[in-house]
């Protein structure tokens, strides 16, 4: 084989290769133009169901459409505020606590008033049989929040039993159950916060509804700015 032969067949194999890959990006980009809007959907779906779990109907706008941003320790916090007649009336937002296999990211419906209208774990990787009792389809222990504040009960016993609190740990799971409860605490705290913003009130207003809030308590875990994926997590803790 000659040089020139030689060259020849080699710069044929880099324009088939060069072809190939042109041909496979294309490909991909046109898959991804066509399925993008099906999974955007999806997904759009999938929050909304997740939002609901925590929010009661009466509410008369799109959730989706209504949301505030505001800074959080841990990073931006998305809002999803319900109206109704024009006026807030409740809020939904993510929380996250560092549970024994990871982090555990909840969504929580709070009241105008500051009570929990709901909690619900949307991500973790806790020890199934022990740690994942915090899902309500495992147990009824996550029913447990709806209406509760940071006053009820007092700040001091907002923390499972073990820490001198009022809610229930489970046998063989301390870790998981506090980081949950730690975690809708810093959430209720970081609404007394951000009250004045997160419901549109006036700033008159606004100091009227702080006077009932209870005194703020130690700080807690921060509201979520990402949610983790959930996978189930092997091993048995002590």
């Amino acid at each position: 084989m000659t040089l020139e032969t030689l060259r020849a067949r080699l710069s044929y194999q880099t324009l088939l290769l060069g072809t190939a890959a042109l041909l496979t990006s294309g490909a991909l980009a046109l898959a991804a133009r066509v399925t993008g809007p099906a999974i955007e959907a999806a997904a759009a779906e999938d929050l909304k169901q997740s939002l609901a779990q925590v929010l009661p109907g009466g509410h008369d706008n799109d959730l989706l459409a209504d949301t505030l941003t505001l800074p959080g320790p841990d990073g931006n916090v998305t809002v999803y505020r319900a109206r109704r007649d024009g006026k807030v009336d409740a809020v939904v937002f993510k929380v996250q606590g560092k549970g024994y296999a990871g982090a555990i990211v909840s969504v929580i419906g709070v009241d105008h008033d500051g009570r929990l209208l709901g909690v619900r774990v949307i991500a973790h990787r806790e020890t199934p049989g022990l740690g994942d009792k915090i899902e309500p389809a495992k147990d009824a222990w996550i029913h447990a929040f709806k209406g509760k504040s940071l006053g009820d009960p007092p700040a001091a016993r907002f923390a499972v039993k073990k820490d001198g609190g009022d809610f229930d740990q489970f046998a063989g799971a301390t870790i998981t159950p506090r980081a949950v409860v730690d975690s809708v605490r810093g959430g209720l705290e970081f609404f007394a916060r951000e009250k004045t913003r997160l419901l549109d009130l006036p700033v008159a207003a606004a100091a009227l509804a702080g006077s009932a809030d209870a005194p703020a308590s130690a700080p807690a875990k921060a509201p979520a700015a990402e949610a983790a994926t959930a996978k189930p997590s092997k091993g048995v803790r002590s």
